[in-house]
């Protein structure tokens, strides 16, 4: 049986031979003592790609958002996200049995307003409501079909944000992708927000690990959620050295997989009966959405092209997602769509 094509998520990319090399090559120590090198090159290296103070290094990005709603809440509060963000969705409830918080959702398509903001937090002067203390941004937005959030927006929202005395986080597991697609800069996209988390297994094909980015002083109290989360890691260079390798051979080659999207999508709109904004697709994420007037659901469509070789995922009863990545190429990608036109032309 030949290999699948694997359009599940961009985290299901293997090392490369070049990364599967610097990752034995690595100089390790014991990070939990901050004697890694790999790691302390990397943080060093993100926190001014990020033009931050300095940075952290955590297994998951889920541990990550986890750590930075710790940081910047206290239990009780109210942080205020964009509707169907993945912190909110997609965390198994982690922001209320971690951080004790409660999330509010606001805006559509992965983007909202700085008035929506304002209108969102509570006032401070009522004793029975909880404190808005934070607003996150997630950027690209998964749920949205990789949507880049402009840079407008965000200017706007944090600058609302300080006015109402909250902090703010952006939640930048695919930040490179916003990058790439917008033309602004990591640390321009990074510089309006208290802390800034990117992951290394999205986009650029990692194994595994993500990154907080803030203040020395955030940071610092970063570190101590971590280690009570049990995020503290030992000769953790191997994946240090991985995400290094990652930033050096990876980066540059995103717009290939935004390229791979797009024909994908085309593909599939010009020959199926699905709902697909083409001008949704910004970066490596394709929704799209089967009509009721289309007699199969997303799982069963799932199930069919797995039968098939083509693996994506149901994102609800009606909604489909599918992700390029390195793993993938263009013909892959083609065929991928074919398939799916084929299916749901039956």
């Amino acid at each position: 049986m030949s290999t699948p094509i694997d359009l599940r998520s961009d985290t299901v990319t293997r090392p490369t031979e070049g990364m599967r090399a610097a990752i034995a090559a690595a100089p390790v120590g014991d990070d939990q003592y901050g004697e890694d090198i790999t790691t302390n090159r990397l943080q060093a290296r993100m926190a001014e790609m990020l033009g931050k103070e300095a940075a952290l290094w955590l297994p998951t990005g889920t541990m990550a958002n986890q750590v930075a709603l710790r940081t910047l809440t206290r239990p009780g509060d109210e942080v205020v996200a964009s509707r169907e963000s993945h912190v909110a969705w997609h965390e198994v409830g982690g922001a209320a049995a971690n951080a004790g918080v409660q999330i509010v959702e606001v805006g559509r398509a992965g983007v909202f307003t700085a008035d929506e903001l304002r209108a969102a937090a509570k006032p401070r002067n009522f004793p029975i409501f909880p404190t808005s203390t934070l607003v996150t941004i997630e950027n690209t937005h998964n749920r949205a079909g990789g949507a880049v959030v402009p840079q407008a927006n965000v200017l706007h929202i944090c600058a609302a944000a300080r006015e109402l005395g909250m902090a703010t986080f952006l939640d930048g597991a695919r930040l490179w992708n916003a990058s790439v697609a917008s033309g602004v800069a990591l640390h321009e996209l990074a510089a309006p927000f208290d802390l800034v988390a990117v992951a290394f297994s999205k986009g650029l094909g990692a194994p595994g690990g993500s990154l907080l980015a803030g203040s020395k002083a955030l940071i610092a109290s970063a570190h101590r959620h971590r280690h009570r989360m049990g995020g503290a890691m030992r000769q953790n260079g191997i994946f240090g050295a991985a995400a290094l390798y990652a930033l050096d051979h990876h980066l540059q080659r995103l717009p290939e997989d935004h390229a791979n999207a797009r024909a994908f999508a085309e593909r599939v709109k010009a020959g199926a009966p699905v709902q697909l904004e083409l001008t949704s697709v910004q970066t490596n994420i394709v929704v799209f959405h089967l009509p009721d007037s289309v007699p199969i659901d997303a799982p069963a469509l799932s199930g069919r092209a797995r039968e098939r070789g083509v693996l994506l995922n149901a994102m609800g009863p009606r909604t489909m997602r599918a992700v390029t990545h390195l793993d993938v190429s263009r013909e892959q990608c083609e065929v991928a769509a074919q398939v799916l036109v084929e299916l749901l032309d039956r």
